[in-house]
């Protein structure tokens, strides 16, 4: 039972539980699912929809953490790779063509990779600070985003590209689906090969791992090209969504929520172990609590002050330190009433 009571998921899992369970007692309409047309709706599944481009940037932001590094530019990147699509599929002479969808989706997901590339190359080969080196881009991006487009609101309509964030497959919507590819694949290319411990040992310590013949330099480079890429697919994600290329809006503070979620699993900040699952759970914790938020009638001005109180809380509650001072001060208690006891037989005989 302590095993488990100390297990870095046990207490993400609870403050998940526990949001579900106070929403399906406020409103037992949150946990039922119904079937349209062969196709799963009601909130949960609403939320794990709209949890897919939090998901993706987290699980890459994981990796960069886990090589102590840090990704600012998750949300500009976003907002090029749906300017970059968009901008193709705007100016094709059939927009609904699959093909012309498929091939701007490629590209621009091409063009995340290499701007994840390029922050893979100013930490690992210039040698710049990651908050740094990505702060570049944070700030450059959304200016290249407007460059593309023209400085306007890019719009489609786009039946195959709207089905991205809209559509489903297997009863389930696409968009979750390719969250749920990814978690597989980076979980099985992290925790079945080699990579996932090389990672964790750069992160420990980056000297000591190269000293001993593991290639850093290319494992913190590919950490930031994993996260460039996957920011890429939550930008078109996000411009399915909304059938438009917002350069201001695509991605503002994903990059502060996908850290977050990542905290929120378990993963340290300070690099070395990591928690692809933790990761999970901590983008559902996020995505419950905004529906919780607006459930509840918070306003938007409000919302984040909301929103701040009950991630402290849960912060604060699955702290290591907390959960030993915990520990020791039960021990203290049993301690002191097994003394009062003995002093009672003594007293007796």
């Amino acid at each position: 039972m302590t095993a488990i009571y100390r297990h870095r998921l046990f207490w993400p899992i609870v403050a998940l539980v526990t949001l579900i369970v106070i929403n399906a007692v406020a409103r037992p309409q949150f946990i039922k699912i119904r079937v349209q047309d062969g196709e799963l709706y009601g909130p949960l599944i609403s939320i794990l929809r709209d949890s897919a481009p939090l998901m993706l940037v987290a699980l890459g932001m994981t990796i960069v953490i886990a090589t102590r590094g840090i990704d600012l530019s998750v949300g500009a990147i976003m907002a090029v790779s749906g300017a970059v699509a968009l901008t193709i599929i705007d100016g094709a002479e059939d927009p609904g063509n699959v093909g012309t969808v498929l091939i701007a989706c490629i590209v621009a997901v091409l063009v995340s990779l290499v701007l994840g590339a390029w922050n893979g190359f100013l930490v690992s080969v210039v040698g710049i600070q990651p908050i740094i080196a990505t702060l570049v881009l944070m700030l450059a991006g959304r200016g290249v985003a407007l460059l593309i487009t023209g400085g306007f609101i890019t719009t489609v309509n786009s039946e195959p590209y709207s089905f991205i964030a809209s559509g489903y497959l297997f009863a389930l919507p696409f968009a979750f689906l390719i969250g749920v590819v990814a978690i597989v694949i980076l979980s099985l290319v992290e925790r079945r090969t080699a990579l996932g411990v090389l990672t964790e040992a750069v992160g420990i310590n980056p000297e000591a791992s190269r000293l001993a013949g593991v290639r850093s330099r290319s494992i913190i480079w590919g950490a930031y090209i994993v996260s460039g890429t996957l920011a890429g697919v939550a930008g078109l994600i996000y411009a399915s969504n909304i059938k438009a290329a917002d350069a201001n809006a695509a991605g503002v503070f994903i990059e502060l929520y996908a850290i977050l979620a990542v905290v929120l699993g378990g993963t340290s900040l300070n690099g070395g172990k990591f928690s692809i699952a933790g990761t999970v759970v901590g983008v559902l914790i996020i995505q419950t609590l905004d529906s919780t938020i607006l459930f509840l009638g918070v306003s938007s001005a409000q919302s984040p002050v909301f929103f701040a109180i009950v991630v402290v809380i849960v912060v604060i509650v699955q702290s290591a330190r907390l959960r030993d001072g915990l520990a020791a001060l039960t021990a203290r208690v049993r301690s002191r009433g097994a003394g009062v006891q003995d002093s009672d037989k003594v007293e007796v005989a």
